[in-house]
């Protein structure tokens, strides 16, 4: 075990050390006469550190750094330093001393301030899983949210340029010999924070954790206190200039900077340069150089001082009194002309929307006034010093203060433009308030490709099956503005303008001399070369999928028409589907919303998309695909034979399936290949022709892939497809190489931890539509879920949204008659006998955890946690002699009370267990003090009396009002409705696990509430455990099959406070 540490330091302009801590000790500590400080004894290594950020790195980023030393100082013993809170030391270091702070010298790779950044944004949140289990230090966690908001203050353009001469230069040149002493001025990108800005920083500064600070600054012996913030703000100062020169890499010009340059070029070429840079000149020349550029950049210079309220500027756009016609016949000058009024005003920082006008602010009397009962102190003295700091980044104010009372003050349209597009955002930037009209910014008021597509009159007929992702469309690229397409004369008008701001029929639109040579150039390309378009292209153009940069223009529109904007409109959901007829041989009743699904599964397969039903778990996808296939048998064309349909689920529920297409479909034969004695050869290929559904597992298919490849089949379908969710894996290439007609996809949680994993459904339904593995990672996985990018995450919701469909059951409006399930803890104590073996359990895990590591840890962990839990459940299933229960368990005593209850009102009951043996015991000791039969299901249950089972439990008739099962066994795959009450005997600690489970009783055809019974023994690991999974339990619910080995993870301290039994746990 290890814990990772990361330290920033100022030391040449800032430094990132990375050090770590282990759980074995390197070596004793030497003593030592001088002031350097010993090593660290529990050090990780240089060699080990880089391996670890090696292996952590390499799906993210990569490594830059250099082998160095740094000291830490850390409170300590007399011999040892004590270890951070997350690590647990192989041999616990005992003292009866109290801690003191003491120095020790640390092997760190150090990483300057251009890679530094990248590195910590390049991390994952969470060290993957590897042969020994390493943590994050608060230290570098910090680092690392430091590093996401210097991210986030280069992408909001928080920054400006600045130079700066070394104080010891200044000092030295301002006397002495009047020769000319050259000088040197140092050129770097420095933040410019908003108030909100500071705010954020100043609270991320007091939440620094105190092991960022505990390091000895270089060249000192004596203890120097550390400002948390300074020592931010110089982590994010070296960030974004590093962060800025990496983006402006392209525009350094290698070499030397050529004699006789000017101090202004050699500026801006020293901030793009990636190694920083450097000013050289006299002495006179460089001091008047620098003031000219602090006198340059003071307005822009975010004023450090919170006040109640700021200046605000509102433009406002020409009086629309004019009609269409007088506007026609408005030439190009009086556009030009147009007045446009911006006035001044004071706004609340707090609320935006409270303004107050200058008009009021004169009208007031000087000193302290009161607006909208809020008091203003010296307003109007506020307002022209703004107003005079405002006029150095928009000169036309100084218009406006001709008046000795100024109010607003009149602009041109070019002056207009300039205001909305280059002095707004600096206004903002230096904490003025600006309000702008509304169209601004919009792709509205903005020039535009517009795409006119449809479809070829050749695959018009799209029932019969000839669209597909790869049809060829007839389109067309024309010029939009404002909506309105542009004929090349009107185009042609446009550029020759070379107006900014030219209104188009009432509206004001934007046009940006860029885009219009783009857009020319563009257009003159697409005429000579003709290019062919696919609906794979047109859903990744309306998604926002292609880059938009490639077109010279803001955005493109696309609009189709005919049969095909109708058809697209149907796969976008934007208009409803024809609803199909479900045939009569369906026994039974699909609900309102089954039979849409089905219409929505036949709409995609003549277009031949594959498709994923991601409904909810207790929908009925199952009924669903069994409506599907026998509406596809009913439609066959006359003389056609039908082709098998091959279903690959796992094997738990095989059985299931088998049941409801009996139930549901009889007509329909079904065969199942699997166990020791299933078919192969050409005996399988006959044997399957002659059934409608073939069921298998994904084991098999893996197994039998060239069996299953010599049938043709006419659908694959996957249920719980997250089986394929690892893309390299060998079962997913497998199946993926499979061929059939047509490709299906069930699935209650189609995008799970990483979207890599829905790629790979996605991929398996239609290939090549998401693109490469790569060029997905590129576009959405690291924007998305490193970055948090929200745009990326709407337009791959887009691009997917046509192919999977998703409803919820506790939506209402999809299913009125499901009852709402009631979930409910049932706390429970431990006998003295319980408690005993608890505390012995916990003792020994602890005392041999210490000498453990690596998979022997964790199988120690896991080992405990078993025993624990059977603890919990019984004293005779730990120790695993089979004697009577009787009343040695506080779980069995509140089962038997509570079961009691069910069977007086008449109910029915599951009881879920883990334990296979466990259930074993209930079963015996219920029907013992009940009186009545259990049914058991576990994992070495026969099919053909697991079949059996269900029947019964689900029979009314049949007395069997309580059904145990292992949780393995039937947690997925058995419709069990005539439960209403569901027990979770012992816990999986596993939200979907669980919900799976109760999802048995809790589904489609439940006539009653549910209630859920989840019992947890008080004062131990179960309830901690369980508090913890409550209080994250958003996250908890999309860890699919993650299990128990997340707690494998843990300190020893850490499992001790999980662990240890609580005063409370024993009952009288």
């Amino acid at each position: 075990m290890s814990v990772l540490h990361a330290t920033w330091q100022t030391v040449e302009e800032g430094k990132l050390f990375l050090w770590g801590e282990r759980a074995q000790l390197r070596s004793e500590v030497e003593a030592t006469n001088s002031d350097a400080a010993p090593l660290h004894p529990f050090c990780l290594s240089t060699q080990e550190l880089r391996a670890q950020f090696e292996m952590i790195l390499s799906q993210s980023g990569s490594l830059e750094a250099s082998d160095d030393v740094m000291a830490v100082r850390l409170p300590s013993t007399s011999k040892y330093p004590l270890p951070s809170p997350r690590l647990v030391l192989e041999t616990p270091i005992t003292s009866k001393s109290k801690p003191q702070l003491r120095d020790w010298s640390v092997e760190a790779l150090s990483l300057d301030d251009s890679h530094a950044c990248d590195m910590l944004l390049a991390l994952p949140e969470q060290p993957p899983a590897s042969g020994e289990y390493h943590s994050y230090g608060s230290d570098l966690r910090f680092w690392m949210k430091a590093a996401q908001l210097a991210l986030e203050l280069v992408q909001r353009q928080s920054f400006l340029p600045s130079l700066k001469i070394p104080e010891p230069a200044r000092a030295s040149s301002r006397g002495g010999s009047k020769q000319a002493v050259k000088m040197k001025a140092a050129a770097s990108w420095s933040l410019a924070l908003m108030p909100e800005d500071q705010e954020r920083v100043a609270r991320l500064a007091r939440a620094m954790p105190p092991a960022c600070r505990a390091f000895r600054v270089a060249g000192t012996i004596q203890p120097v206190e550390i400002d948390p913030q300074e020592l931010l703000l110089n982590f994010l100062q070296r960030s974004v200039d590093a962060l800025v020169r990496t983006s402006m890499e392209k525009m350094e010009d290698q070499g030397r900077l050529p004699r006789g340059m000017s101090l202004s070029a050699q500026w801006v070429q020293a901030l793009a340069s990636s190694h920083g840079g450097e000013l050289a000149a006299s002495k006179e020349d460089l001091q008047a150089f620098t003031d000219a550029v602090v006198t340059w950049l003071r307005p822009v210079v975010t004023r450090a001082e919170f006040r109640p309220f700021r200046t605000c500027f509102r433009l406002e756009q020409p009086g629309r009194e004019q009609t269409d016609d007088q506007e026609a016949q408005e030439g190009e000058a009086d556009q030009a002309v147009a007045s446009w009024k911006l006035s001044f005003h004071l706004q609340a920082n707090d609320d935006p929307s409270l303004l107050v006008s200058a008009e009021q602010v004169w009208q007031a009397r000087a000193g302290s006034s009161t607006f909208l009962n809020r008091a203003f102190q010296h307003p109007q003295e506020s307002l022209l010093t703004d107003l005079g700091v405002a006029i150095r980044l928009f000169p036309p104010l100084e218009r406006g203060l001709r008046s000795a009372r100024p109010t607003e003050v009149t602009l041109s349209t070019e002056e207009a433009y300039h205001f909305l597009s280059d002095a707004a955002p600096l206004l903002k930037q230096s904490g003025f308030g600006v309000l702008v009209p509304s169209w601004w910014g919009s792709r509205g008021a903005r020039l535009a490709a517009k795409l006119h597509v449809k479809g070829k009159e050749s695959t018009a007929k799209e029932s019969s099956g000839f669209l597909t992702l790869d049809s060829l469309l007839q389109y067309n690229w024309q010029m939009s503005l404002g909506g309105e397409v542009l004929s090349e004369q009107e185009f042609l008008e446009l550029v020759s303008l070379k107006q900014p701001l030219v209104k188009v029929r009432g509206q004001w639109i934007e046009l940006r001399p860029e885009e219009l040579e783009a857009a020319s150039e563009f257009f003159a390309k697409k005429l000579m070369r003709k290019e062919e378009l696919s609906l794979r292209d047109l859903l990744r153009l309306e998604a926002g999928a292609e880059e938009q940069q490639s077109f010279g223009v803001s955005h493109v529109e696309v609009e189709v028409e005919g049969w095909l904007d109708d058809t697209l409109k149907r796969l976008q959901g934007k208009e409803q589907l024809e609803v199909v007829e479900i045939p009569t041989t369906f026994q039974g009743q699909l609900r309102p919303y089954q039979v849409r699904g089905v219409s929505w599964m036949t709409f995609l397969k003549r277009l031949s998309l594959g498709a994923c039903l991601a409904d909810d778990m207790g929908l009925g996808k199952t009924a669903s695909l069994i409506g599907l296939l026998l509406y596809e048998r009913a439609h066959l064309p006359q003389g056609a034979r039908a082709l098998p349909t091959l279903v690959i689920c796992p094997m738990s529920i095989v059985g299931n399936w088998q049941r409801e297409v009996q139930r549901f479909a009889p007509s329909l034969s079904v065969h199942v290949h699997h166990g020791a004695e299933r078919l192969s050869g050409e005996e399988f290929v006959q044997e399957v022709r002659q059934h409608d559904v073939v069921l298998t597992t994904y084991a098999l298919a893996l197994r039998d892939q060239e069996l299953l490849n010599q049938v043709a089949w006419e659908n694959i379908v996957l249920d719980e497809a997250q089986n394929i969710k690892n893309d390299e894996a060998k079962q997913t290439q497998a199946i993926k190489k499979l061929k059939s007609r047509y490709r299906l996809a069930l699935t209650g949680t189609p995008v799970e931890n990483r979207l890599s994993e829905l790629r790979s459904i996605v991929e398996f339904l239609n290939p090549g539509y998401l693109g490469s593995a790569q060029d997905f990672r590129q576009r959405f996985v690291l924007p998305i879920e490193r970055y948090h990018d929200t745009e990326r995450s709407q337009v791959l919701k887009q691009l997917v949204q046509p192919f999977i469909l998703r409803r919820v059951k506790t939506d209402k409006s999809i299913i009125q008659d499901l009852p709402e399930k009631m979930e409910m803890k049932v706390l429970c104590n431990l006998t003295q006998e319980q408690a005993s073996l608890y505390d012995a359990v916990v003792k020994e895990m602890l005392e041999k955890i210490d000498d453990a590591k690596g998979i022997e840890r964790k199988g120690m962990i896991l080992s405990a946690l078993l025993r624990l839990k059977q603890v919990c459940n019984h004293p005779a299933h730990f120790m695993g002699d089979e004697s009577a229960l009787g009343k040695r368990s506080g779980k069995v005593l509140r089962l038997e009370e509570m079961l009691e209850e069910v069977l007086a009102e008449g109910d029915k009951a599951l009881i879920f267990t883990q334990f296979a043996e466990m259930g074993q015991l209930l079963r015996r000791h219920l029907q013992e003090q009940l009186g009545r039969e259990v049914l058991f299901l576990h994992g070495g249950t026969p099919k053909k009396v697991r079949d059996q089972l269900v029947t019964r439990f689900q029979d009314e008739r049949d007395d069997a009002p309580l059904f145990l099962l292992s949780l393995k066994a039937g947690g997925v795959g058995l419709n069990l409705t005539a439960a209403n009450h569901v027990f979770h005997f012992d816990r999986w600690w596993n939200p979907a696990v669980e919900n799976q489970a109760t999802d048995r009783a809790f589904r489609i055809g439940q006539h009653r509430n549910v209630q859920v019974h989840k019992f947890v023994c008080v004062g131990t690991l179960e309830e901690r455990i369980d508090a913890m999974i409550e209080s994250k339990k958003a996250l908890a619910e999309n860890i699919i099959g993650s299990g128990e080995n997340w707690l494998t993870e843990m300190s020893t301290s850490q499992l001790r406070e999980l662990f240890v039994l609580g005063r409370e746990a024993v009952g009288e």
